[in-house]
């Protein structure tokens, strides 16, 4: 069975970049661009591995990162940004964040990521 990721990113070219990308790679992939969305499907179904961006109106990627640490506490969570602080990069590590990527995203080091987090 394959392994189920999420993909949060209010910008749906990143969204459809890493479908494509992950899917290829054999895991079952949903994208949201909305992360209320998100948040609700979260509550609702359990994923092997969260990924998400920072920066996101309503719902924060921490947000995400904390809703899913107490939800789901195996679930891996990996979180983009294009505002990396110290201070958000302080908090995220504080929740037990899997990894953090800058933006734009290497594609070779995010897939590296994943299968290491999924322990594939």
């Amino acid at each position: 069975m394959a392994k189920k990721i999420m993909v949060i990113d209010d910008e749906k070219i990143v969204c459809d970049m890493a479908k494509k990308i992950l899917e290829a790679e054999g895991y079952e992939v949903e994208t949201f661009t909305d992360s209320e969305l998100a948040l609700q499907r979260i509550k609702n179904a359990r994923f092997d591995l969260v990924i998400t961006d920072l920066k996101m109106e309503n719902v924060s990627g921490m947000d995400i990162l904390k809703e899913v640490n107490r939800l789901y506490p195996t679930t891996r969570v990996i979180m983009l940004t294009a505002y990396a602080t110290l201070d958000a990069t302080i908090e995220a590590i504080r929740e037990r964040i899997y990894d953090f990527f800058p933006k734009p995203v290497k594609i070779e080091e995010l897939k590296k990521s994943v299968k290491k987090a999924l322990g594939d």
